[in-house]
Protein backbone atom coordinates (compact mmCIF):
# COMPACT_ATOMS: atom_id res chain seq x y z
CA UNK A 1 0.00 0.00 0.00
CA UNK A 2 1.46 3.58 -1.01
CA UNK A 3 1.95 6.08 1.79
CA UNK A 4 -0.81 9.04 1.65
CA UNK A 5 0.57 11.99 0.38
CA UNK A 6 -0.33 15.22 2.77
CA UNK A 7 -2.92 16.68 0.61
CA UNK A 8 -4.54 13.38 0.36
CA UNK A 9 -4.23 13.50 4.11
CA UNK A 10 -5.61 16.60 4.20
CA UNK A 11 -8.67 16.51 2.07
CA UNK A 12 -9.59 13.26 3.56
CA UNK A 13 -9.43 15.12 7.00
CA UNK A 14 -11.53 18.32 5.52
CA UNK A 15 -14.32 15.73 4.23
CA UNK A 16 -14.28 13.78 7.54
CA UNK A 17 -15.07 17.45 9.24
CA UNK A 18 -17.33 18.52 6.88
CA UNK A 19 -19.92 15.41 7.26
CA UNK A 20 -19.32 15.65 10.97
CA UNK A 21 -20.35 19.19 11.17
CA UNK A 22 -23.59 18.59 8.85
CA UNK A 23 -24.76 15.13 10.47
CA UNK A 24 -24.14 17.52 14.02
CA UNK A 25 -25.82 20.33 12.80
CA UNK A 26 -28.85 18.09 11.92
CA UNK A 27 -29.16 16.41 15.04
CA UNK A 28 -28.97 18.91 17.23
CA UNK A 29 -32.18 20.82 15.54
CA UNK A 30 -33.78 17.63 16.06
CA UNK A 31 -32.46 16.47 19.82
CA UNK A 32 -31.92 20.08 21.75
CA UNK A 33 -35.90 20.68 20.32
CA UNK A 34 -36.93 17.38 21.55
CA UNK A 35 -35.57 17.98 25.44
CA UNK A 36 -37.41 20.94 25.58
CA UNK A 37 -35.13 23.48 24.62
CA UNK A 38 -35.32 24.94 21.01
CA UNK A 39 -32.72 26.59 19.26
CA UNK A 40 -32.41 28.66 16.84
CA UNK A 41 -30.52 28.47 13.36
CA UNK A 42 -27.66 30.90 14.69
CA UNK A 43 -27.17 29.06 17.90
CA UNK A 44 -27.66 25.71 16.81
CA UNK A 45 -24.40 26.74 13.98
CA UNK A 46 -22.78 28.29 17.01
CA UNK A 47 -23.40 25.07 19.43
CA UNK A 48 -22.37 22.96 16.51
CA UNK A 49 -19.20 24.74 15.63
CA UNK A 50 -18.13 24.71 19.09
CA UNK A 51 -18.16 21.00 19.21
CA UNK A 52 -16.54 20.79 16.06
CA UNK A 53 -13.32 22.66 17.33
CA UNK A 54 -13.86 20.51 20.64
CA UNK A 55 -13.40 17.59 18.55
CA UNK A 56 -10.75 18.36 16.16
CA UNK A 57 -8.55 19.56 19.27
CA UNK A 58 -9.39 15.93 20.83
CA UNK A 59 -8.29 14.01 17.61
CA UNK A 60 -5.14 16.31 17.13
CA UNK A 61 -4.47 15.76 21.08
CA UNK A 62 -4.99 11.77 20.82
CA UNK A 63 -3.27 11.35 17.50
CA UNK A 64 -0.05 13.47 18.39
CA UNK A 65 0.25 11.46 22.07
CA UNK A 66 0.16 8.09 20.14
CA UNK A 67 2.71 9.42 18.09
CA UNK A 68 4.82 10.38 20.81
CA UNK A 69 3.78 6.69 22.80
CA UNK A 70 5.10 4.90 19.17
CA UNK A 71 9.05 6.97 19.52
CA UNK A 72 8.91 5.95 22.97
CA UNK A 73 8.20 2.61 22.63
CA UNK A 74 9.89 1.88 19.22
Amino acid sequence: MADQSRLHSLLETLASIAIGFCVSLCITAVVLPAYGMPVSWQSNVEITLIFTVASIARGYAVRRAFVWMGKRNG
